[in-house]
């Protein structure tokens, strides 16, 4: 195995402060503080996203190092986020990992937020685990992306489909919101969803060519659905909510995969992965593994620590770059939009 010795990884591109210590491909500690006060507003707030990360920043590195028995001099680099985000969350996280980076007299790694999902999987976790061989296709599906890329090694990525508009994550947050679900959204629409009928209403299929995705019509459908539907009775959503989650969140999967599949049979890939917060999602894990199981393929999906936004996945990105011999420096700006390629 290469040997590069510990990393110590920061994320901060939204609500999440997270650190973790990995030595080589595997992790020794990952910590994440979950930002609560952004709930009553239904979204995240910015400016209230970057102040929790200055309080939490500093007791969740120093927990982070505590878990993994790791002394700060013992630190090989610091892999941190440097982009797409928030700008303002961005830069606490920068700005730690480079100051740390230089007190220490080590090098800094930055990564992109999104390659970091898809790099997830090669999280090693045991000898015996399986992950995917390039080239592979992975579905990045979260709050603010929604991407088919061609991986074809941990440096080479293309993005072969995307949204054109709305992500899936949003699709189904702003769901929620209208049916008076709290925020984020995503996870109570699965958790009710389980409980109804996903068959008993039906909303369109967004109809663009390629591989693209566009998520903005379906919300409107839903809109429009929900409107019409308590015009007539009050009590609609309350009454049919668990049918209403289901069949919601049927169209996206079904939506998601479809284009997922054809990118598959087109680009000649039999290893799909998920990757990104909504590959938390039951409904698509499960139609993920059944589609490749009825075509012979094979399904790559993270367990649920490493689907939503942590520093592990910083961190095997980094040991990767440093493999490849990429290093920062203080001039490393952080980056609110970043394409993934």
């Amino acid at each position: 195995m290469n040997s590069v010795g510990y990393i110590l990884a920061i994320e901060s591109s939204c609500d999440e402060t997270s650190a973790a210590v990995l030595c080589n491909d595997r992790v020794l500690s990952n910590i994440i503080a979950t930002q609560k006060i952004h709930e009553k507003y239904g979204g995240v707030v910015p400016e209230l996203a970057s102040r929790a990360h200055q309080q939490n920043i500093v007791p969740v590195v120093d927990q982070a190092l505590k878990e993994a028995g790791i002394a700060q001099d013992q630190l090989t680099a610091i892999a941190y986020t440097q982009g797409p985000g928030l700008m303002g969350a961005l830069h606490v996280g920068s700005s730690f990992a480079k100051s740390m980076a230089m007190a220490l007299g080590i090098p800094t790694i930055p990564v992109h937020h999104m390659r970091a999902h898809i790099m997830a999987h090669f999280i090693r976790e045991s000898d015996h685990q399986q992950v995917p061989s390039f080239p592979f296709l992975c579905l990045t599906v979260s709050g603010g992306h929604t991407q088919i890329v061609l991986v074809r090694s941990a440096l080479d990525l293309e993005v072969v489909g995307e949204t054109i508009d709305d992500a899936a994550g949003e699709a189904l947050d702003k769901a929620a919101k209208v049916m008076g679900l709290p925020y984020p959204g995503g996870p109570h629409i699965d958790r009710l969803g389980a409980l109804g009928d996903a068959h008993k209403y039906r909303f369109t299929f967004p109809q663009i060519s390629g591989f693209n995705y566009s998520f903005s019509g379906l919300k409107t459908n839903l809109l429009y659905f929900l409107r019409e539907k308590q015009a007539e009775d009050t009590s609609f959503i309350e009454r049919e909510l668990t049918n209403i989650c289901a069949s919601y969140q049927h169209v996206v999967t079904e939506y998601l995969l479809a284009r997922y599949e054809a990118a598959a049979l087109k680009h000649g890939v039999t290893q799909l992965a998920l990757a990104g917060g909504v590959s938390a999602n039951s409904v698509l894990r499960a139609k993920l593994a059944a589609l490749c199981e009825s075509r012979g393929w094979q399904s790559f999906i993270p367990p649920f620590s490493y689907c939503t936004d942590n520093a592990a996945m910083i961190g095997i990105c980094g040991y990767q770059q440093w493999l490849a011999g990429h290093r920062g420096n203080l001039s490393d700006a952080p980056k609110a939009s970043w394409s993934l390629v």
